[in-house]
Formats: structure tokens, C-alpha cells, sequence
């Protein structure tokens, strides 16, 4: 971490996944992080915000602070979404010195790949949060829910296009980590078409872990499960930590 796609081919990310797609998911998010902080939040701490494109829905409630590992994925960030404060560090040791209404970790979290390291990012987000607050953590999988997939996609641009095909596997279903292999056409006008691979460490926490976690940092745990339109019910689940008032 980072790998190519987070660091080398980041200003390819919106043709991967474009911002138009993140709507109804942000307003699913916002929704939950409205129900599990004690009193409405107003000023929200992404951590691992990638490019940007939960935040280019969710600033339209919230104040919000972006951080992400990768100097690269945040400049993509700054393009989408200007009037954030947009600040880079590594989740498992970021330390802002100020607190927040509530903390917002998406699929970033994937990449923490022990014990240590998830609970390290729950540690980041609990120091930064005012008491009464919340932070909310949505994985991809739990051990209980992964099987083994194949997706892919990308988009248009005005002088590009991008195509992918992504390979979710797990070759030890015994340790806590999956992989994801992508492979990337990427088309430029006048250039030739250029494929690339990238290899992606996940790790993969079975749920009684994921709330041994939270309770290990000083949270009260909790999850929903996350419902729209778009995703299979009851497969994604969101792990929610509250602070005491």
C-alpha cells in the first residue's frame, strides 16, 4: 500500500469509479451516521477517502476533513471536492490533535490486514471523536459473508477510457487476508491501448472479531447492515463504534 492504482495510474480513478455512481451509497451512510451519534453531526473525519466520491455527496450535509495515505488519490480528491480540508497520513497513526462529531472509514479499511492494524485505525477514529460521537467502518466482506467473485466495468472520458476486470479470491481462507487482482485497459487518444495488473492485500475479519475490536479501543459496538438499491441484501454490513456521552 500504496499500489498502482493508488499511486501511478491515480488520476485514472473517476473512469474506474466514477463519482455519479457513490449517490444513493452516501446517502445511505449519511442516513446511518445521522441515527448513531447522540445529537446530529456536523463535522465529519474520512479516513482513506481515496478519491473523494462518498465525500462529493456526503459535504452536503456534513464539514468535512479527508485523509488518505496516498498523496496522489487525495490530489484526485482536491480536484472533486476543493472545499474540503483534504489532509494526508495513514490511518492506524494519524493524530489531528482535535476531535470530530463523528468518523467515516469505508472500504479503506480493507486494507488493514491483522488484528493490530484494524485495531490500530479503530484507535484513530476513537481519539477523534467528542464523546456521544460515532464512527462507522464498512468493509466489503466478513469472513462469514466472502465468496469468491469476478466484476468489471469502467467509463468514458474526452480523451480516455478505461476498462476493467477485477478477481476477488481467497487462497487461505484460514488467515485474515483475500486478494484482489485487477487488470486495466487503458486507452489514451493517440497512444496505444495499455494493459496493466495490480495485486491488492485485503484483510478479512470474521464479525465476532470486528466487535472484539471495537470493544478493545473503549467502543460500544453495534452494526446495521447496509441497504440500497444496488447491493444484495443482507450482504454488506457497517461495524459501528460509540463514544460515551
Amino acid at each position: 500500500m500504496p499500489t498502482l492504482l493508488y499511486s501511478t495510474y491515480a488520476d485514472w480513478w473517476p473512469l474506474l469509479s466514477a463519482p455519479e455512481e457513490y449517490e444513493e451509497e452516501a446517502g445511505a451512510y449519511a442516513a446511518i451516521l445521522n441515527s448513531v451519534c447522540q445529537t446530529p453531526p456536523k463535522t465529519l473525519l474520512e479516513l482513506g477517502a481515496g478519491g473523494g466520491n462518498n465525500a462529493s455527496y456526503l459535504k452536503q450535509q456534513f464539514q468535512m476533513t479527508l485523509t488518505d495515505v496516498s498523496a496522489n488519490m487525495q490530489a484526485v480528491s482536491q480536484q472533486l471536492n476543493p472545499e474540503c480540508e483534504h489532509i494526508q497520513g495513514d490511518m492506524r497513526s494519524l493524530r489531528l490533535g482535535r476531535t470530530f462529531d463523528a468518523v467515516f472509514v469505508q472500504d479503506a479499511i480493507a486494507y488493514m490486514t491483522t488484528p493490530e492494524d484494524l485495531r490500530a485505525a479503530m484507535e484513530t477514529a476513537y481519539r477523534h471523536l467528542v464523546p456521544g460521537g460515532a464512527a462507522i467502518f464498512v468493509p466489503d466482506y466478513t469472513q462469514e459473508t466472502f465468496t469468491p467473485s469476478t466484476s468489471h466495468g469502467g467509463h468514458d472520458g474526452e480523451q480516455r477510457s478505461m476498462r476493467y476486470l477485477q478477481w476477488d479470491r481467497d487462497p487461505d481462507p484460514k488467515d485474515h487476508s483475500y486478494d484482489v487482482e485487477m487488470v486495466f485497459l487503458l486507452s489514451e487518444h493517440g497512444k496505444p491501448i495499455q494493459t496493466v495488473h495490480d495485486h491488492h492485500t485485503c484483510g478479512i475479519f470474521t464479525i465476532p472479531e470486528w466487535f472484539e475490536c471495537l470493544r478493545a479501543v473503549g467502543f460500544e459496538p453495534d452494526s446495521v447492515t447496509l441497504e440500497t438499491d444496488e447491493l444484495e441484501c443482507g450482504m454488506y454490513r457497517v461495524f459501528i463504534g460509540r463514544v460515551s456521552p
